[in-house]
Parts: C-alpha cells; structure tokens; sequence
C-alpha cells in the first residue's frame, strides 16, 4: 500500500531544542493528532500489533493505518523512523514517551 504524502503548513510541525555533548542542537518534531499519540503509546505498551487493536477496540487495518500516518509525519520532517524501535526512539526524542514507561 503506498504512503500518501500530504503537503503541510510550517505550523504543523514544533521545533524541539535539546543539548548534547553540550551544544544545543534543533529538531523539528512532527504535530501528531491525540489519537495518533494514544494508538503509538498503545503500541508500544503491547506485544503485538493485534493486541493493541483489540485494547483500542479498533480494526488492525485501522491500526495501520494510523501507524503509517504517524511514519508519514516522521517522513516529512526528515525523520524517518521505519521499525518500531525507530518510532520509539523517536518517541523518546520528543517527550511522547520516557524509558520509565517502555
């Protein structure tokens, strides 16, 4: 199935400044939906992409959906993040997520 891309306004995005090593370094963090952060919590708290649909009462096919949505973000903002230890980095990084929680 092909990713669709849309064309977003620069206010979609946040910037996010974060020190390492340091210097402050600038990273542009995708705007995600509340329900696209509840559906990648979700995911990460569970042991599969079934069982995660099946907590969120949602079809698996939609559960895709949103995780194919949330990649497309990342994509767009030059952050790629294709596996889901990718997407929990990404996570991370952002402060959707802490190791505490994982």
């Amino acid at each position: 199935m092909p990713m669709i891309q849309r064309n977003r306004p620069e206010s979609d995005a946040r910037r996010l400044t974060y020190t390492h090593a340091g210097r402050d370094n600038h990273r542009v963090a995708p705007t995600l939906s509340n329900r696209e952060i509840e559906v990648l919590r979700a995911w990460f708290m569970c042991n599969s992409k079934s069982e995660t649909a099946s907590q969120l009462h949602i079809a698996l096919g939609t559960l895709n959906t949103h995780l194919a949505r949330i990649r497309a973000k990342y994509h767009a903002v030059g952050r790629p993040a294709q596996t889901k230890a990718a997407l929990v980095a990404r996570a991370v990084q952002d402060g959707i997520v802490n190791l505490d929680e994982l």
